[in-house]
């Protein structure tokens, strides 16, 4: 999203819009829900936006620090998912989460309404209790883009590559990789 010369460059806020505009109807609707239910949740949470390769993130802070998140979302093509980001710390009685990585865990969601099961709240409980830094009490965290690859995978599926089924979605893995520390790229603020 290269600005016209004499314009001025994208707000945070314009930037995710067109990132979530990437994804087919049904995907951007499942990402705006999910998005909407994780700020509910965490009001003061920073979020960090990464319109990468191979996924689309908005990962949830309580500082600007990307090592300092404890859940994000992850969009591609064929899903999105809910990444705990020390998920392998985390208690998951009812196996609920996938990955073998040794930190990072997920879901898959088919939609939003996954967030209110008890099972995925006390998986959310327990990474803000367990969160390196805690979140503040009162406030509002900001939107922060933090970097945009110029290449990217298709954010929409293809007719020839339909949504795996729940199945086969069990079996393989996002392989989510988190971004370390500060990212090469633009950071935006919301103002």
């Amino acid at each position: 999203m290269k600005p016209l010369p004499g314009a001025s460059s994208p707000s945070a806020p314009e930037q995710l819009r067109a990132f979530i505009e990437k994804f087919g109807p049904a995907d951007q609707r499942l990402i705006r829900a999910v998005r909407s239910a994780i700020r509910k949740r965490l009001p003061t949470a920073n979020e960090l936006v990464w319109d990468n390769y191979n996924f689309f993130v908005i990962g949830y802070s309580p500082t600007e620090r990307p090592t300092d998140s404890i859940l994000s979302i992850a969009a591609r093509a064929n899903g999105v998912g809910l990444c705990f980001i020390h998920g392998a710390s985390l208690p998951d009685p009812k196996g609920l989460l996938l990955g073998s990585g040794k930190q990072t865990r997920f879901i898959r969601l088919e939609s939003a309404d996954r967030l209110a099961d008890p099972d995925v709240e006390a998986l959310i409980r327990s990474a803000i209790a367990e969160a390196p830094r805690p979140f503040a009490l009162h406030g509002r965290g900001q939107l922060i883009v933090r970097s945009i690859a110029a290449k990217q995978r298709p954010r929409r599926a293809s007719v020839s590559e339909p949504k795996r089924s729940e199945k086969s979605r069990q079996s393989r893995s996002l392989n989510v990789k988190q971004p370390r520390g500060a990212s090469a790229g633009r950071s935006t603020r919301r103002r």
